[in-house]
């Protein structure tokens, strides 16, 4: 309903940015002092302020994902970002870079970047608000194990895995199983996925997170994106996430999983599924969800017995830290 009332697209100019990068079919960066060879990096993230709507102002939030090679796509959330105030309204745009400057342009309206910040145009030149760049930070990003948790990474070792390295900068590269098996469970883990600006869907940046090594909730680069089970956030094959709360590419993001194994009886037979309830970057994302099955991929089939915490390997840079578990 807004739409007829400010802009929803964008012209898009950076002011000094880095030096473009090396030309690359599908170049990844794990870290950002890398990826600030690519100019497309600066541009791409999280933007908030106030627009007006006619009727009135309206906090305001918007996407902007990087596609490689000077491309763009763009969404706007109306009410704030997703996880501080999004209303579910949104509205979507694409661009490139032309002339030194990544182009949105719709019929209702554009916009303008500089120096982090975006300034919004209405389709008849009316100035109707700016955003400005943000990088938001996990509630319980860096969070210390409490008493009596089981310190699964801290930088030092990889001790608790099987088969398992860890960068020179003491981060923990997967694939990796932890060697002890648990049951139910208090999990919280830090990850942080590349940015392959090129790459698409499940090509970028994935990996998973699996409880008992049955039931993975998906680790991916899905800034932006609609929010689906097999994104980040979801319960593989399970169940979408009730918000996609994945921050942009190399940003240390946080998983916090209550989990409750499921019960068998003396024959082996299961009497109670699985549950677990996962905060994404601090926002309730799934609340007590049944588990009716193990998840695709799983290593270790559904029984009575405890299973591992496995970090999925698949073939992207995904990095861990700060990874501990309380036994309940």
């Amino acid at each position: 309903m807004y739409g007829r009332c400010f802009a929803m697209a964008f012209l898009v100019a950076m002011v000094a940015v880095a030096q473009a990068a090396e030309p690359n079919d599908n170049p990844t960066y794990d870290d950002p002092f890398a990826a600030s060879a690519d100019g497309d990096f600066a541009i791409q993230g999280e933007y908030v302020g106030d627009l007006d709507t006619g009727f009135g102002s309206l906090k305001t939030g918007a996407r902007v994902i990087a596609l490689g090679k000077g491309k763009f796509h763009t969404v706007l959330y109306l009410g704030g970002l997703p996880g501080d105030g999004w209303n579910k309204e949104i509205y979507e745009g694409d661009g490139e870079l032309k002339d030194g400057a990544a182009v949105f342009q719709q019929p209702q309206g554009s916009g303008r970047i500089e120096n982090g910040t975006l300034t919004m145009t209405s389709s008849d030149g009316d100035a109707v608000g700016k955003l400005s760049r943000t990088e938001r930070k996990s509630s319980t990003l860096g969070q210390k194990p409490p008493a009596g948790a089981v310190v699964l990474f801290d930088g030092k070792n990889t001790d608790a895995w099987e088969n398992s390295r860890m960068t020179a900068d003491g981060l923990l590269i997967p694939a990796a199983t932890s060697k002890q098996k648990f049951g139910s469970c208090t999990l919280h883990l830090e990850f942080r996925t590349p940015f392959m600006p090129v790459a698409r869907g499940q090509g970028r940046g994935n990996s998973g997170c699996y409880l008992q090594g049955r039931y993975e909730v998906q680790i991916l680069d899905s800034f932006g994106l609609a929010g689906k089970d097999n994104e980040c956030g979801g319960i593989y094959s399970v169940k979408d996430p009730a918000v996609n709360m994945c921050y942009p590419p190399l940003t240390w993001q946080t998983y916090d999983i209550d989990y409750t194994a499921a019960e068998f009886d003396s024959a082996g037979q299961k009497q109670k599924n699985a549950r677990m309830t996962v905060r994404h970057n601090g926002v309730v994302v799934h609340d007590n969800v049944e588990l009716p099955k193990s998840t695709t991929a799983a290593p270790v089939g559904e029984g009575p017995e405890k299973g591992p915490i496995y970090l999925q390997d698949h073939g992207n840079p995904v990095r861990f830290r700060n990874v501990w578990l309380v036994e309940r």
